[in-house]
């Protein structure tokens, strides 16, 4: 998901290459095995991984969050931001093909990230810097090399995230999406991602597993109060620990108020 910031929403339009989505709007798409350009979206890309994403991944690879971003992704930042990007690394091979890909097709198919998910739609935050207001815009964008945009499949943007079983992904990557922005201001005071404050929001919110020890067994719980509902899921539910480590980074960064954890008094 990407993050677009403007005065003037129909900037978006004329900046942005696509057809722009509304609701009721409809595009025709489909892949299979049969068009000459199958899996040719699978190569040589610049992938970033939402938190979300992860989760899913290292859980279908039975893997814990560190091995799978030390295996799988390759950490960095780019100029205007103050938190790392996740991306996953690519293959050593000539095409660099991802390296989930087989002769058989994807071999993660069912836990795909967010972006597989919405191909060939790209969804975005719009921020109104005037209303102080965000809302999500969506774009028709395959590829030139796309045959798939040439299938006579119609889809709405919903019938498209229900065949792709995608609302809850798209549900988590715009959460994300909304504290990613905060980062384009520096909360580190200048001392950088290698601080202590870098490396626990960057635990917080990428190595869940590490973040889970870290609430359980260290003071944490001492000092903050986390909603019931929230703590009771956090020994064995990857997403409630993902879901506070969210909420910790707003309070804990930014000072933000949180409906998930409170100081203790």
């Amino acid at each position: 998901m990407k993050f677009v910031e403007t005065k003037d929403f129909n900037e978006i339009r004329s900046e942005i290459s696509g057809r722009m989505l509304d609701g009721s709007d409809t595009f025709e798409f489909r892949c299979h095995p049969k068009v000459s350009c199958f899996n040719r979206c699978c190569r040589n890309l610049n992938f970033f991984l939402n938190p979300y994403d992860i989760i899913r991944l290292k859980q279908r690879l039975a893997l814990s969050s560190a091995e799978f971003i030390e295996t799988y992704t390759d950490i960095i930042v780019r100029p205007g931001n103050h938190f790392p990007d996740v991306m996953l690394r690519m293959a050593d091979n000539e095409e660099r093909t991802c390296p989930f890909l087989t002769d058989a097709g994807c071999r993660v198919y069912p836990d795909r990230p967010h972006t597989c998910r919405a191909f060939p739609v790209e969804h975005g935050l719009y921020y109104d810097a005037e209303k102080k207001q965000t809302r999500r815009v969506h774009f028709f964008r395959p590829p030139d090399f796309c045959e798939g945009r040439f299938e006579k499949t119609s889809w709405t943007l919903a019938s498209w995230e229900a065949d792709q079983e995608a609302a809850y992904f798209n549900q988590m990557t715009a959460q994300w999406a909304q504290i990613a922005r905060l980062f384009q201001n520096d909360p580190f005071g200048g001392q950088g991602l290698s601080s202590q404050k870098g490396k626990m929001a960057f635990m917080a919110v990428y190595n869940i597993d590490e973040f889970r020890d870290f609430v359980l067994n260290s003071s944490f719980l001492k000092r903050y109060k986390i909603v019931s509902p929230l703590r009771i899921k956090l020994k064995s539910d990857d997403v409630a620990v993902l879901k506070l480590g969210m909420a910790w980074v707003k309070m804990f960064l930014f000072g933000m108020p949180v409906k998930e954890i409170s100081l203790k008094k």
